[in-house]
């Protein structure tokens, strides 16, 4: 359970990836967040119940240039 001031949003809400890092491992690409989310270098994020969350970057800048 959460002990930060205020409370880092659980692992179910839409801002979980607000929650504070505890774990972080630059090297291997993720880091641990405090309600347990594992959050991976390309944005695809792993949930403690074990489902899994796509990659979900905006598009590359050069493909937004007309």
């Amino acid at each position: 359970m959460c002990q930060h001031q205020p409370t880092c949003p659980s692992a179910e809400a839409t801002d979980r990836e607000a929650a504070r890092v505890i774990a972080c491992f630059p090297e291997q690409g993720w880091s641990l967040l405090c309600n347990g989310v594992i959050v991976f270098e390309d944005t695809g994020e792993l949930l403690p119940d074990g489902r899994t969350i796509a990659p979900h970057r905006g598009p590359a800048r050069h493909a937004l240039v007309a």
